[in-house]
């Protein structure tokens, strides 16, 4: 039978469950956007004023980067917009885990493109302006190491803040267990993809760089396509691991196999047993439990609740207590 002992406190129960860092984090995002933009419009404009293709294409190459990086900063938006909607059952905290998984398919799919322009170029080889070339690799590689400062701007606050609430509530023999498993659950999916779409630029322009040197001092024209196929490759390879972690998210994956041992540990100290448990990730630093509890001794929902309130990342934990008949001595 199912214990009659709710499973909720007096007080309404919220359902925000967004990152420490989130406004810092969609601040930040906005300023890289506009960044992007005006980079954008003066490579366009310079092209067009000065005849230079080269500046023109890298103007809209970096069209694509702001359309990337503005769909990460909708996503902290609309998540902290509709955050007290009732209608989103388990609050918004996967905006950005939903926004990571577009943007990493969209990467996934730029690899594929650089790759194929490459393949191309390895087959039929054209000429390149390096007068032109070279300055313009400089200044993208320039815009997105600002970028990516920009971006990671906060971040440390927020970690540190977040370790020293835990410590704050959880010490024992799997401390060390359970903050080898934080930053999994604490990672914001969503500044982590727009902090790989410019890492994959500044990548694939390190490596242009040193492809357009090398042919420029050395007549060596493959090795631009040769370094755009390595970008191509780095990109898929973040892409695969962008879209591993955020699909798991979206599909409740079990966040941390360790981390529900634990949970299940505290439950069964005092002899009870764990006959169901579900653990999932409802946004950043925030894990959903239901927990089913087979007990003889005379308990409620409440003293499970308070025995898993010493796991600062559980934010909504429903307990289900179920009366097991004695064993017979």
């Amino acid at each position: 039978m199912t214990d009659p002992t709710p499973a909720f406190h007096a007080s309404p129960h919220h359902h925000v469950f967004l990152g420490q860092d989130h406004e810092s984090a969609e601040r930040r995002t906005w300023v890289v956007i506009i960044l992007c933009t005006v980079m954008m419009l003066v490579e366009i404009i310079g092209g067009a004023l000065f005849g230079s293709l080269a500046l023109i294409a890298d103007g809209l190459h970096m069209s694509t980067h702001a359309g990337a990086l503005l769909l990460a900063a909708l996503a902290y938006t609309f998540a902290r917009r509709y955050a007290h909607d009732r209608s989103f059952t388990f609050g918004t905290g996967k905006f950005g885990d939903l926004a990571g998984y577009s943007s990493a398919i969209v990467l996934a799919m730029i690899s594929l493109l650089i790759g194929y322009e490459a393949i191309s170029r390895l087959i039929n080889p054209v000429s390149i302006s390096f007068r032109e070339a070279i300055p313009i690799a400089f200044l993208g590689l320039a815009v997105n190491v600002a970028s990516a400062w920009l971006l990671a701007g906060g971040n440390h606050h927020g970690h540190r803040h977040d370790y020293d609430h835990d410590h704050h509530h959880h010490r024992g023999d799997h401390e060390h267990d359970h903050h080898a498993a934080h930053g999994a659950h604490h990672r914001d999916n969503n500044m982590r993809a727009a902090v790989v779409h410019v890492m994959a630029d500044a990548a694939v322009s390190v490596l242009v760089i040193v492809g357009l040197l090398l042919a420029c001092a050395f007549g060596w024209l493959w090795m631009d396509p040769v370094a755009g196929l390595i970008g191509a490759l780095v990109i898929a390879n973040w892409s695969i691991g962008l879209l591993r972690d955020t699909g798991g998210i979206l599909l409740d994956r079990m966040p941390d196999p360790a981390f529900a041992e634990q949970v299940r540990g505290i439950v069964e100290a005092e002899g009870d047993r764990v006959t169901d448990l579900h653990l999932w990730r409802l946004g950043p630093g925030h894990l959903g439990a239901i927990v089913s509890v087979a007990t003889t001794a005379d308990r409620g929902a409440a003293h499970y609740r308070q025995r898993l309130a010493k796991f600062a990342l559980l934010s909504h934990v429903t307990v289900e207590v179920h009366r097991a008949p004695p064993v017979n001595g």
